[in-house]
């Protein structure tokens, strides 16, 4: 075919220009794409182990307990020692009782957090039970009408702080 001056004419195909220049775009993209879901995929797993492995599971068991057990104690009968690093609380073994017969000491033991429970004016042995490991330090105070806990957890590839308050009952 023959060119006229001035007029163009129309090839049909791809030029290799073209098709490399579209691979390359291609390319780029799709690199991104991947970059985009690989570091997506990383930080799902990072948030995901922080929520669910050992010391934020800890966290959130001592939280836990140690609401419930302050908020059965009767208010005017309890105390946190001098240092913080414990506190005792008594409480009714039951609704139905007329009396505070009952008493838990939440305490820290070998990087354990402990909980012993027992009977006031009782010969009996207290059971002790572990609300939670891996404890590198745990404070106590009063605030009020309140208990803090300040607990600090640490497994040696992570390590977790919770501060938690519990209101006394009655």
């Amino acid at each position: 075919m023959r060119m006229a001056k001035g007029k163009y004419t129309i090839r049909r195909g791809v030029t290799l220009v073209e098709l490399a220049m579209a691979s390359v775009v291609a390319t780029v993209v799709l690199a991104g794409i991947a970059a985009l879901l690989v570091d997506g995929q990383r930080g799902w797993n990072l948030t995901y182990n922080r929520v669910y492995r050992d010391v934020a599971t800890d966290g959130y068991i001592a939280t836990k307990k140690f609401d419930a057990l302050i908020r059965r104690a009767k208010a005017e009968r309890f105390s946190v020692d001098d240092d913080g690093g414990e506190v005792t609380v008594q409480y009714y073994a039951d609704d139905t009782s007329a009396t505070v017969d009952r008493y838990v000491r939440l305490f820290t033991d070998n990087g354990n957090l402990k909980a012993e429970y027992g009977q006031l004016n009782s010969n009996t042995t207290p059971t002790t039970e572990i609300v939670c490991p891996n404890v590198s330090e745990c404070t106590f105070k009063q605030i009020g009408r309140s208990i803090q806990m300040i607990l600090t957890l640490d497994s040696g590839t992570q390590n977790n702080r919770v501060v938690w308050s519990a209101f006394l009952h009655n």
